[in-house]
């Protein structure tokens, strides 16, 4: 499903974040799953892959991460994203976490 040279280096990320004890978490919007579903045609994920999230209504953003109404200016931005990656950190307790 997805091209050689991007798994490569998710493979590439995965084995980094293994070798240092680090886990991650996802939180996606306009790409729909996307990072996570890359990321899981890598074996040994789990070990670096606390969860993921995929929040593309403004609603599941505010009932699953807790992002105020109130920072929402367009369907993605700046603002949101970074309420979400707060979130995350609080909610998974992932070292690390990706928002889009």
């Amino acid at each position: 499903m997805f091209p050689a040279d991007l798994i490569a280096r998710a493979s590439t990320l995965i084995a980094r974040y293994r070798a240092a004890g680090r886990m991650a978490a996802t939180v996606e919007s306009c790409t729909g799953g996307l990072i996570a579903a890359l990321l899981t045609e890598i074996r040994g994920l789990s070990a670096m892959l606390e969860r993921g999230f995929v929040t593309y209504s403004n609603a599941a953003k505010q009932e699953l991460l807790g992002v105020p109404a109130e920072v929402y200016f367009a369907a993605v931005d700046a603002f949101w994203a970074t309420s979400s990656w707060s979130s995350v950190g609080d909610k998974s307790g992932s070292t690390t976490w990706y928002s889009t």
